[in-house]
């Protein structure tokens, strides 16, 4: 609806907002769900002050009808300077439109250990410790990843604002307000236990183990996530 601030677009249906979801509440933001996957259509973005776009198991190299007009309309946000938050998916997916390149990673990345046991951090470059999106928030932070493909960005108009070891770009900046992060800050624990039950990945590993380490760094995890989504709507200016 274009009388709403936030267009929040899911390319899968148990991939919604999150956290998000209480903050914008908390500070009466109206916003429009789109869930591409049950037939919706992205709308044109420039209708909107800013726009979150949400993971899936899709890949932005896909060459669908769908895929192709979503690359289309963040191509235009791009373009507008709206502020935007791609989360996993909608990372690549503005990396790709923006002029970048989605590839394989060289290790899958699920969970929040790698295969040697070491919990999954991403560490602040330089330009990310002075970005507004990263203010209030520690220089290594813990995630979670669910994630099979990477970004290589492009030469000009990109700002890596945060690495991993094995997946080395995990939060970019494009032009002026456009950014993505490749892992997942968005989590409940609603949603947690919904994915366990629902993602190809997650199902394949051992769920109760997962449970215990969601768990075990929640209210570290909540309070980093809610933080960033914060920092988003403010310098979006619709909080």
């Amino acid at each position: 609806m274009p009388d709403s601030k936030l267009l929040i677009i899911k390319n899968i249906t148990h991939e919604g907002p999150g956290l998000l979801e209480p903050l914008l509440h908390t500070h009466g933001i109206s916003a429009y769900v789109v869930d591409l996957s049950q037939g919706g259509s992205f709308p044109d973005p420039r209708n909107y002050q800013a726009v979150v776009v949400l993971g899936g198991p899709q890949s932005a190299n896909d060459v669908t009808p769908a895929m192709q007009h979503q690359l289309q309309q963040i191509t235009r946000i791009v373009q507008s300077g709206t502020p935007y938050l791609g989360i996993c998916l909608g990372m690549q997916l503005l990396v790709k439109a923006a002029g970048g390149t989605v590839l394989p990673c060289p290790h899958k990345e699920i969970g929040f250990f790698d295969a040697d046991g070491d919990p999954y951090d991403i560490v602040a470059t330089n330009t990310g410790k002075n970005d507004p999106l990263f203010a209030g928030l520690d220089d290594a932070i813990r995630v979670f990843q669910l994630h099979g493909e990477t970004v290589e960005l492009a030469p000009s108009g990109m700002a890596l604002l945060a690495t991993g070891i094995q997946c080395r770009h995990q939060a970019v900046k494009v032009g002026a307000n456009a950014y993505g992060l490749q892992c997942h800050f968005e989590l409940t624990r609603a949603m947690f236990a919904e994915w366990l039950t629902i993602d190809h990945d997650l199902k394949l590993m051992e769920n109760r183990q997962f449970l215990v380490d969601f768990e075990a760094f929640h209210e570290a995890y909540s309070t980093t996530g809610n933080r960033l989504l914060h920092n988003f709507l403010t310098l979006a200016n619709i909080a």
